[in-house]
C-alpha cells in the first residue's frame, strides 16, 4: 500500500476562499501551504462565489460534519430581469423580464422567505440523483439541447427533476437597492441554496433573476473576520507562521457538550470500548448528556472522543489519533 505523503498535522484553517476558484483546488492548496496528510472542507463554495470557507486539516476532518450543520450567513446581490440556467453568472439566458421591483415589494415578499421554507435546489448543484450529481445531469441536458438539429435522431437529455425540501431561513434583509439589482443579507440553516432563493423571490416577485454576487460571511463559529486569504496563506508556504493561522481541532464542536473524562477512561476509549453508566457515579457524571446526543470527551485540553449514550453506555462514535 502507498504511503500517504504528508504530515500529520492536525487543525482547522479558516479561508477567505476568492472568486473564480472551486473549493477543492481551495483545499489542496491548504494542504499544500501545511504539507497535510489529510484535507477536507466544511461547505462547498461555488467558484463563483467568495468568502468563508473552513478546511479541515487531520484529524479535524472528523468533525467536518458538524462544521457543516452550523448557520451560513451569506451577502449576496441578485440581478433582476434575466434568467440563467444555472442560477447564477455562469450559465446561458433562459428566459428575460422587462419588470424591475420596487423596494416596497420586495419588503412585502420577504417574510415569505424566512422560517421554514419549501426550496427546490438548482439544477446544478451537488445533490444526487439516482447515484448521479445533479449539474452532471443538467450539463447533459444543456449539451443535448445545443447539438439537436446537427444530430436529429438523437434523444434529448431531459434537465433533473429537483423535489422541493424544507430549509430554514433566520434573517433576510434588503441591503441596498439599484435599478437593475439588489443586494441581500441572509442567515441560514444547512441545505439551503441562495441561487434558489434569490431565484424564488425573483418569481414571487413577477420577473426573473440570477446572482451576480455571492460572499459566505459565517459557517458555524468560523467568521469572515476571523479569516485568511489565500494569497497571505501562500506566502507561508512550509513556514511555522502558517500554523499561527490554524484553530484548534474542536473549533467545529462550540455547540455539543464537553466531557472531562481521565486517562484510563481515554485509553478505553482509544481501544473502541465504551464506558458503562450503570453506577451512580457514572450517572451523576455524564447526566447533562441526553441519549443519541453527541458529545466531545476531553482528557485535560486534548480531545478524545465524541462519544453518545447507548443503552447505558457511553459509546465513542469517532475517536482521535493524535
Amino acid at each position: 500500500m502507498a504511503k500517504r505523503r504528508g504530515q500529520p498535522v492536525h487543525g482547522w484553517v479558516n479561508l477567505d476562499k476568492p472568486v473564480g476558484m472551486s473549493s477543492a483546488k481551495a483545499v489542496a492548496i491548504v494542504r499544500r501551504v501545511f504539507n497535510a496528510a489529510k484535507a477536507g472542507h466544511g461547505g462547498t463554495l461555488d467558484p463563483l462565489a467568495s468568502g468563508v470557507l473552513p478546511i479541515a486539516l487531520g484529524e479535524a476532518t472528523k468533525t467536518v460534519s458538524y462544521a457543516m450543520d452550523g448557520a451560513k450567513s451569506y451577502a449576496f446581490t441578485v440581478t433582476w430581469g434575466t434568467q440563467t440556467t444555472t442560477e447564477d453568472l455562469e450559465g446561458d439566458v433562459v428566459e428575460t423580464s422587462p419588470l424591475r421591483p420596487t423596494q416596497a415589494a420586495i419588503a412585502t415578499v420577504i417574510p415569505e422567505f424566512t422560517g421554514n421554507i419549501l426550496q427546490a435546489p438548482p439544477a446544478f448543484s451537488a445533490i444526487k440523483i439516482d447515484g448521479k450529481r445533479a449539474y452532471e445531469l443538467a450539463r447533459k441536458a444543456v449539451r443535448s439541447a445545443d447539438s439537436d438539429g446537427l444530430e436529429q435522431s438523437s434523444e434529448l437529455a431531459a434537465m433533473p427533476e429537483m423535489e422541493p425540501r424544507s430549509v430554514y431561513v433566520d434573517t433576510l434583509s434588503l441591503e441596498a437597492l439599484s435599478a437593475e439589482a439588489a443586494t441581500f443579507h441572509v442567515t441560514c440553516g444547512k441545505g439551503t441554496y441562495i441561487r434558489s432563493l434569490a431565484r424564488d423571490m425573483a418569481l414571487r416577485l413577477g420577473t426573473v433573476g440570477h446572482v451576480t454576487m455571492l460572499r459566505r460571511l459565517a459557517v458555524g463559529p468560523f467568521t469572515e473576520t476571523s479569516s485568511i486569504s489565500l494569497d497571505f496563506l501562500e506566502t507561508l508556504e512550509h513556514s511555522p507562521a502558517a500554523f499561527e493561522h490554524m484553530h484548534p481541532v474542536v473549533s467545529a464542536l462550540d455547540d455539543i457538550p464537553a466531557l472531562p473524562i481521565s486517562e484510563d477512561e481515554a485509553a478505553k476509549f482509544h481501544h473502541g470500548q465504551p464506558l458503562s453508566m450503570a453506577s451512580a457515579t457514572a450517572q451523576a457524571r455524564f447526566a447533562s448528556l441526553q441519549p443519541d446526543a453527541v458529545a466531545i470527551a476531553l482528557c485535560g485540553e486534548q480531545p478524545i472522543a465524541l462519544v453518545t449514550v447507548k443503552a447505558g453506555e457511553l459509546r465513542p462514535v469517532r475517536v482521535f489519533n493524535f
